[in-house]
């Protein structure tokens, strides 16, 4: 038996799922103390169960992005870039919002390194240098450092010779390096960079607090943490790499969605307390996003699920002179102050309430409102969910539409540009169902050379690299399989390179969920190390990225734009 959690703004759901049946499910209102949210939520779900049959816990959080976008608990961050004597124009954080900045910024060091765009070095990576940036930060007691360079996904050796550097001279300091978060594009992966060495802090101590709370209801089982592309991270991992947890809620309910449907390409409406996030899934998985995300108002360019968020959801703020719904929301406080539950806010639920198809609360506590006014109001509702839908949907034909999340009570009719809209049963809890059946992936990312004809080696020693990555992270090796292969040719590189990605995907190995992780595999024949490849051919391998999803072999090739 499996348990998943998903923590809201406004509520906090759990659910058991056994044999691909959900056991029990739970709704409790997310508290100031989220630790303390998930206690009761997990306390109630567990009334019943045997806790000795809980095989592993999936939990996921919007804690890391909300405290970017709450400007709250951010650890202060040198940004060590390796450019000089270029890339020093647009400096680090340069694009930031002011009020984050003076949060984050903890000192910009430039220094020599860095790649051309074929991989050829600007200069010599200035070792002393290096170690005096290093001193002073001691001295300064800056504990968080995130170091990136030009060019450095083509090859990370300067990224990491200069990041073991730092460590020796700032022992037990936080060091993030831009090549094991970010790709291409030096700004939006430096922010990402920055991003994950100011929140790793806050993240160890919310893992630690999570697993005394599994402890605490006597759950001796491991615990995962949802990752962004809908798969698993183990919880130790995540620590390290929080920002792979940004928009995990919305994947988790797509996820949970596809599961509750059998509906593996579709648009899924997650309308929560405070908003609705519309995505789409490709193949049973989220829709990624394009190479920017902002997140905070920082541009970042890790991968991420192409989400549209609306304030609207159950306790968003009506006005009625003039009329508007939303954005402003009364969240976790709807059972308070809202007009249903004896408070004196008319909310979106109240709506609902009024217009006679949703029944919670007390509809004899609604003051009298005109019906014109209210079915005005409720159609303006799900005309704002339908104009979401269109601006994620690629083409005109209708498709089929999945609303879940515990405010989708909102929804009473078909939604306009679909062809179906299903509310599946366990709808409200849609998203931590998706935390709970998340599968385990490995991805290779890499530059490779087809030089001799060797394309077909490669690619397949790459799928089964892919392969091996997602059984270390975890997943049963019988059920994995690649479900993405992506070739993007640069003919700006000798050697008849090309860019290549490959996912695959599998589900959780309940025998070896307590296994210690196992050695990196080695890079596959034909991918080259960065080395390697630098050597032969003035370009180099790019660093691995973390996995995404679909579920099946598919080949695409583009060009480079």
């Amino acid at each position: 038996m499996r348990i998943g959690i998903d923590v809201g703004g406004t509520n906090t759901d759990a659910v058991a799922v056994e044999g691909g049946r959900v056991v029990k499910a739970v709704k409790t209102p997310t508290t100031k103390d989220v630790g303390d949210g998930i206690r009761k939520a997990l306390a109630e779900l567990l009334e019943g169960l045997d806790r000795r049959a809980v095989t592993a816990v999936m939990l996921g959080t919007t804690h890391f992005a909300n405290a970017v976008v709450e400007r709250r608990r951010l650890t202060p961050t040198a940004a060590v870039r390796l450019c000089l004597p270029a890339g020093a124009s647009l400096p680090p954080m340069c694009d930031w919002p002011r009020d984050l900045r003076a949060i984050v910024d903890a000192g910009v060091y430039l220094t020599t390194g860095g790649l051309e765009f074929d991989g050829r070095p600007i200069a010599e990576l200035d070792e002393a240098h290096l170690r005096r940036i290093g001193r002073e930060l001691r001295e300064r007691g800056v504990e968080a450092v995130a170091v990136s360079a030009v060019f450095s996904p083509l090859n990370a050796e300067m990224e990491e010779r200069a990041a073991a550097i730092l460590r020796e001279e700032l022992p037990g300091a936080v060091i993030t390096r831009s090549t094991e978060i970010g790709r291409m594009g030096l700004l939006e992966r430096e922010n990402a960079a920055i991003l994950n060495a100011s929140l790793v802090r806050l993240a160890r101590e919310i893992v630690a607090a999570f697993k005394r709370a599994l402890t605490d209801l006597g759950l001796d089982a491991p615990f995962y943490i949802t990752q962004n592309d809908g798969t698993l991270v183990r919880a130790e991992v995540a620590a390290e790499t929080p920002v792979v947890t940004f928009s995990s809620g919305p994947t988790n309910s797509m996820r949970g969605a596809a599961f509750l449907t059998g509906e593996s390409d579709a648009v899924v409406v997650d309308i929560g307390g405070t908003t609705s996030d519309v995505g789409v899934l490709v193949r049973g998985f989220p829709r990624p996003a394009a190479a920017t995300v902002e997140v905070g108002g920082v541009r970042t360019n890790f991968r991420m699920p192409d989400v549209y968020s609306l304030g609207l959801g159950g306790g968003s703020i009506v006005q009625w002179e003039p009329f508007a719904v939303g954005p402003k929301s009364v969240g976790y406080e709807l059972t308070r102050k809202a007009r249903v539950f004896g408070g004196d806010v008319w909310t979106a639920t109240d709506l609902a309430v009024a217009a006679g198809y949703a029944d919670v609360g007390d509809r004899s506590l609604l003051p009298t409102v005109e019906r014109s006014k209210v079915e005005a109001a409720v159609e303006r509702m799900h005309v704002m969910l339908e104009e979401a839908i269109d601006r994620m949907k690629t083409s005109a034909e209708p498709v089929p539409a999945i609303v879940v999340g515990g405010g989708s009570i909102l929804v009473r009719r078909p939604l306009a540009g679909t062809s179906r809209t299903l509310k599946p049963e366990h709808f409200a809890v849609a998203n931590a169902i998706g935390a709970a059946i998340a599968q385990v992936g490995g991805e290779v990312d890499r530059i490779v050379s087809y030089e001799g004809g060797r394309r077909k080696e490669v690619l397949k020693a790459l799928q089964e690299e892919a392969v091996a990555r997602a059984v270390e992270a975890g997943a049963d090796p019988r059920t994995v399989q690649v479900v993405d292969l992506e070739e993007v040719p640069l003919a700006y590189l000798p050697g008849d390179a090309a860019r290549v990605r490959v996912k695959a995907v599998g589900d959780l190995d309940e025998r070896a969920v307590a296994a210690a992780p196992r050695a990196q595999t080695p890079a596959a024949p034909g991918a080259q190390t960065p080395a390697a490849y630098g050597a032969a051919t003035g370009a180099a391998a790019g660093a691995g990225a973390p996995p995404a999803p679909a579920p099946r072999t598919a080949e695409k090739e583009a060009r480079p734009r």
